[in-house]
């Protein structure tokens, strides 16, 4: 009996679940109506959704899997979770690809009419796995989803593929049923999800209340399951993936700003969801112009900035190499720029729905010449949108390109997002020259800010404040075209010294409250989650360790080398091969560890807690 009174019923602290089939089956939808169900109750939510490239690979094929993964629990949680309780595998190419992942004792529900000889073969299997024993470490349910759909549809005699396609609903009524999820809440959200297609709406709601029914006469499954909600700091909250979160940051800015912002964009896996956020927005100001291809869209952005506006683009890898040249020009006009990367494993087309954080190198130093750029990382979905706004502070204030790294873990993951309120927004207007400058009454467009080096920002088309831009070299103070040796030399070093002294925030030292700790784990980007579980756990057991995570990586916080030089060991984790780690050895001659994988996954908690216990020992 649980404290609700409800018998039958067992409480659990925590619960992975993961969604797996072929691309048409409908996973990400199912995961996203779980996730979304799962945060109405107030259980903190993490998500890792994982599908091929292809838009639509071989049916049954290992390419072809479709996942996602959801972890929702009764307290704070950094990550997806590093290995299902739940599978339900919806073919047997489902089933093969994922096995490897999952602890024993984990339950497999596996839809059995997908078993087929022709589908096993798919597969990789010579002999059915659900009678081999293969599976005797696992609780199997061997569930025929298909038919019972199609059984209780008969009614509405939708067509049959209709039919077959609503499984994955079925699946969903019956893992709500388990996990003692508010059976109307669901319903409710189906019908919202489908209001425009009515007959689609009734199809689904069938399935998942056929699914929640053999949940609940099923002997199969003798006891359910509850998660309770989190104690979360108050506030309104709202499930946003990391794109989401850019692209509400990217708004708030322009309007904490008192600016138009305008994004130039070309769709790109796995950046594209920006665009389409952004285009909703136009009653804030924002203005979406999907180009004719990457140089398009860079140089349409640099001109809204020339304009007045805040000028934004998005990308992913590939795209930022084309928008190189851009962001030079950048450069040399001095101007604001946001350039958001969508990070994706690489080179060249690579693993496009894939993570990586391998793009550090080219956003430091991807540009002919001395061309240096601020550049930030985010570290979490709901990240996502504060670095939004600290990108477009240091562009508008600065006049500088600023390049924001997120990554294909947190674009397509979710979590929960405390909604700021709009007072607390930083105020990001800034000053346009409306009047000349210089002591003769004439306008000096490269006339600078004392305190930041930033030089007059003038809207074309003000009276009397006439000036040259491109990409030839400037003269210090009016703008001129210049090929002084001299000058050059100085424009050079008065650019970089912009960006350095962009005033950013320490670098703050977690999980280490005696400062006893030995060892340091510097990270950046999406591995905070997985580095703070890690941590964490490490923590309870008694071992001193710390964390570090760098959201500034141009400038680097001004105290970070004091903060690593009071460590024995740093330990520098990355889903590169060192990039940062190669950084602060060159910049502060300090022989951090490396720990590197590029799998196109992110890190597991589990993974990076044995090696942080091995260092510890070592250390």
């Amino acid at each position: 009996m649980t404290a609700d009174g409800v018998a039958g019923v067992r409480e659990l602290d925590r619960v992975v679940i993961r969604f797996a089939g072929d691309s048409g089956d409908g996973m990400q939808l199912t995961g996203d109506l779980f996730t979304a169900d799962a945060a109405r109750l107030g259980n903190d939510v993490s998500t890792l959704p994982n599908f091929p490239a292809e838009i639509r690979a071989p049916a049954g094929t290992l390419p072809g899997v479709s996942s996602f993964q959801l972890h929702f629990a009764a307290h704070d949680i950094a990550t997806a979770g590093d290995a299902p309780d739940v599978l339900v595998a919806m073919n047997p190419a489902a089933l093969r690809a994922n096995t490897a992942d999952l602890p024993p004792g984990a339950v497999i529900i596996v839809n059995t009419d997908e078993f087929t000889p022709r589908n096993l073969r798919r597969a990789g299997y010579a002999i059915d796995p659900l009678g081999d024993g293969s599976l005797d470490a696992f609780a199997v349910h061997a569930v025929p989803l298909t038919g019972l759909t199609t059984g209780a549809l008969a009614g509405l005699a939708p067509a049959r593929a209709v039919a077959e396609r609503a499984r994955n609903m079925f699946a969903f009524g019956l893992l709500s049923w388990m996990y003692a999820r508010p059976h109307d809440a669901a319903v409710e959200a189906l019908r919202r999800r489908f209001r425009r297609r009515p007959e689609l709406a009734e199809v689904n709601v069938t399935a998942f209340e056929a699914g929640w029914s053999f949940g609940e006469t099923t002997e199969a499954f003798a006891v359910r399951c509850s998660v309770r909600a989190a104690a979360l700091p108050p506030g309104t909250y709202r499930t946003v993936t990391g794109n989401t979160a850019l692209a509400l940051g990217l708004a708030a800015a322009g309007v904490a700003a008192e600016l138009p912002v305008l994004l130039g964009a070309y769709p790109i896996t796995p950046a594209s969801d920006i665009l389409h956020q952004l285009a909703g927005f136009a009653d804030l100001g924002v203005t979406v112009l999907q180009a004719e291809d990457e140089i398009a869209a860079a140089c349409a952005a640099l001109g809204a900035s020339y304009g007045g506006a805040l000028g934004v683009t998005a990308t992913s890898g590939p795209g930022l190499a084309l928008k190189s040249e851009t962001i030079s020009l950048a450069v040399a006009l001095e101007l604001p720029l946001v350039v958001v990367d969508v990070q994706r494993a690489g080179p060249s087309t690579g693993l496009p729905t894939k993570t990586e954080q391998a793009d550090l190198a080219i956003a430091l130093s991807g540009r002919h010449g001395e061309a240096p750029v601020a550049v930030v990382a985010a570290r979490s979905p709901a990240d996502c949108f504060d670095t939004a706004v600290e990108a477009a502070r240091i562009a508008l204030a600065y006049r500088t390109p600023v390049l924001l790294l997120s990554d294909g873990y947190l674009a397509n993951g979710a979590e929960p997002w405390l909604v700021p309120d709009v007072e607390d927004l930083p105020d990001l207007r800034v000053t346009f020259a409306t009047e000349p400058n210089g002591p003769d009454g004439r306008y000096l467009p490269y006339a600078r800010d004392p305190l930041t080096l930033a030089r007059a920002w003038a809207v074309p088309g003000t009276p009397g404040l006439e000036h040259r831009v491109g990409g030839l070299e400037k003269a210090d103070g009016t703008g001129e075209i210049s090929y002084d040796p001299a000058n050059h030399d100085l424009m050079v070093r008065t650019r970089a010294a912009r960006i350095e002294g962009i005033a950013v925030p320490d670098v703050a030292v977690e999980h280490d409250p005696l400062g006893d700790a030995g060892v340091l784990v510097l990270g950046w980007g999406s591995t905070y989650g997985p580095i703070r579980t890690a941590v964490l756990a490490l923590r309870q057991r008694g071992l001193p360790v710390a964390q570090a995570h760098l959201r500034h990586l141009s400038p680097l916080p001004g105290n970070l080398e004091a903060v690593l030089r009071r460590y024995r060991r740093v330990l520098v984790p990355e889903m590169n091969l060192g990039q940062l780690a190669h950084l602060v050895r060159g910049r502060f001659a300090i022989d951090v560890l490396q720990y590197n994988q590029v799998r196109g996954l992110p890190f597991t908690a589990g993974e990076l807690e044995v090696v942080l216990e091995e260092v510890i020992r070592d250390a």
